[in-house]
């Protein structure tokens, strides 16, 4: 290379641009591009729901579930209403594990209540829209924390302050979908063998504390294989099925047991013995607490700090939790990413307005396939090259030729690499990138005919500026153009073809034009 050229790369602006290249190029060849249903096929899950919404209703739904599995990490998602009680969600070719996570994050109803002593101190509808933050894996002595974060309304402030007042290193038991109209029915002997050397009666009275809640509150009855403590709980059931219509009963009480129950027109679900015991800590050495349950939803039970409980509380709350035992590091640092994006999802989506029921999920197949792509691809790079190609020999300068192929192909090239990355490359998203190469093509038009007319009787830094001028404003107006679309939760075909145009005006202004600017600038300094 000769020095001529190489003088080139003493420039910011086109070092710049050459680091950003080859950066997005090691991660593109080591994480891989994601493309979108049309080109490589997706999964559909077919959702019931529970009973016929109106138009309304569906509407939210739809919206609902959209927000939920795109926050949970799949950015092109397609739902769609069939009829008032079918909704179908499509979404990118993922790995099978990505489709139970998804299954779960759907099925969820999404209700979020943190309930102290009895009384509900804070809901989902408190938070506030866009602040639910996820916080990466915290490792520490070999644990692994999760924390999902979030801030509540101004409104809700004072609900909270009012309901933990005189609460100070009391509960605040933190429910994601608590179950209702159930009753808990635990086999004794699972109570006599919990954790912490705890009595029977002490660990009843702990989760009696957790699950009491004075709008809906969960009896827990515990029973052993014996006539006398089936009959009392029988007649328990028997005296409440009809304020109550489901019973979770530990899986290894009697079969007869469970049948009579179920005479009694409940619903019978049997869990195992795990899913029966919660994890509970010692608060004091009077207090024992239930920590988490998610049998029940119980996410967590921080104590509440003396601070928050004198009639004034701060608006910022976390939930958190820990990887469990005995896995390895790697596997309780998956867990815990799964679990922040979980939870962030379900709240994000908000609570859905009628109950749902997950069909099987099913192969789709891609509308357009690879060799659309490919073709995709082809005709996009022609392009580039045919109006590259047309510049040089309208300005008939054959040093143009280099500059123009180069910064317009690396600008396509980053565009392609962010949203296949961060998102997917969809067909709006080629759509967009399309858009992307006209304006590029119109500011490297302006810059050169600035360059050509006025770069022998001025600096090439003034000529520069006036031209910059004229590609920043355009550049200021397309974004704002695409900024209602790229916001919109309606029309969500329309958001790749936004966000790769957004992303194409600022790389432009930012990187490639810039780069651009400095080639032309530095030759015909060099010329003169």
């Amino acid at each position: 290379m000769s020095n001529n050229a190489l003088s080139y790369f003493k420039d910011a602006r086109i070092l710049v641009l050459v680091f950003i290249f080859a950066a997005l190029l090691v991660l593109d060849l080591h994480f891989g591009l994601h493309f979108g249903i049309e080109f490589l096929g997706g999964t559909q899950i077919p959702v019931t729901l529970q009973h016929s919404v109106n138009a309304t209703q569906m509407s939210q739904v739809i919206s609902d579930l959209n927000q939920r599995v795109s926050t949970f990490g799949l950015k092109q998602v397609t739902v769609e209403g069939v009829g008032n009680s079918e909704v179908y969600v499509t979404i990118p070719s993922v790995s099978p594990g990505e489709i139970n996570h998804t299954i779960s994050v759907i099925e969820s109803q999404g209700r979020f209540e943190g309930i102290v002593a009895g009384r509900q101190a804070v809901n989902g509808t408190d938070i506030l829209p866009g602040s639910i933050g996820q916080v990466p894996p915290i490792l520490s002595n070999g644990t692994v924390e999760w924390e999902v974060t979030f801030f509540i309304k101004e409104s809700a402030i004072n609900n909270f302050a009012k309901a933990v007042f005189g609460q100070a290193n009391q509960p605040l038991y933190m429910f994601l979908d608590r179950p209702s109209n159930t009753i808990l029915v635990i086999n004794s002997s699972i109570l006599s063998n919990v954790s912490l050397g705890l009595s029977q009666s002490a660990a009843l009275s702990a989760i009696n504390t957790a699950l009491a809640y004075n709008a809906s509150p969960i009896p827990v009855l515990a029973t052993s294989n014996t006539a006398t403590s089936e009959n009392a709980t029988l007649a328990y059931l028997l005296a409440n099925r009809q304020r109550y219509s489901t019973v979770m009963a530990s899986s290894d009480l009697s079969s007869s047991f469970l049948a009579r129950i179920r005479a009694y027109n409940y619903t019978v679900v049997p869990e195992s013995a795990a899913n029966m015991t919660p994890s509970y800590f010692k608060a004091s050495i009077n207090q024992t607490v239930v920590s988490s349950w998610p049998l029940v939803g119980l996410l967590e039970a921080p104590l509440l700090s003396p601070s928050v409980t004198n009639g004034t509380a701060g608006d910022s709350y976390i939930i958190s939790g820990y990887a469990p035992a005995g896995i390895s590091t790697a596997q309780k640092e998956a867990y815990a990413t799964n679990q922040t994006k979980t939870i962030a999802s379900i709240l994000s989506g908000g609570a859905l307005p009628v109950s749902v029921i997950v069909g099987t999920p099913t192969n789709v197949s891609p509308t357009l396939g690879k060799n659309s792509l490919n073709v995709s691809a082809i005709a996009l790079i022609s392009a580039v090259v045919l109006i590259s190609v047309y510049i040089t020999v309208r300005y008939r300068r054959i040093f143009l030729v280099l500059p123009i192929l180069a910064t317009t192909l690396m600008e396509l090239f980053i565009i392609v690499s962010i949203i296949g990355l961060v998102g997917t490359i969809d067909l709006s998203a080629f759509a967009g990138m399309i858009a992307v190469v006209g304006t590029g093509v119109d500011a490297q038009i302006i810059i050169t005919d600035e360059m050509l007319m006025h770069g022998e009787s001025g600096t090439s830094k003034a000529v520069l500026g006036k031209a910059f001028y004229i590609v920043w404003a355009d550049a200021t107006l397309l974004i704002i153009a695409m900024l209602p679309l790229f916001f919109s939760t309606s029309l969500v075909t329309v958001i790749g073809f936004s966000e790769s145009t957004i992303i194409g005006a600022l790389m432009g202004v930012l990187i490639t034009r810039p780069a651009y600017g400095a080639i032309l600038g530095r030759h015909f300094k060099e010329a003169e």
